[in-house]
């Protein structure tokens, strides 16, 4: 299969959705979902922390990653924002096939 899912959080619902539009309207994505009220705890700079994020999925071709990652990177607020990839393996032919086929270079 040639098309990734790709996980990220923001601090914000703004920022969620500036780099959701942004990643659409410049066809890094086909469709970015945006999942607001999630609460996170982690461990950063040796202390455990816990915050309210947002989540972005993202749904994009596998070629498509790379710049996709970048550009998330260049928007983001984030020191080190979370920006995972993971192929898909199956689905809807016909989403995938969508997916596919919306835009990029």
């Amino acid at each position: 299969m040639n098309a990734s899912f790709i996980y990220m959080t923001t601090g914000t619902a703004e920022e969620a959705h500036a780099i959701g539009k942004a990643l659409v309207e410049e066809e890094f994505a086909a469709c970015v979902n945006i999942v607001d009220g999630m609460q996170s705890i982690y461990r950063w700079e040796g202390q455990v922390c816990e915050a309210q994020e947002v989540v972005l999925i993202a749904k994009t071709r596998s070629d498509q990653v790379g710049p996709l990652i970048a550009r998330v990177k260049e928007l983001h607020a984030y020191e080190c924002p979370c920006v995972l990839a993971l192929p898909i393996q199956e689905g809807n032919p016909a989403y995938l096939e969508w997916i596919i086929n919306c835009g990029g270079p």
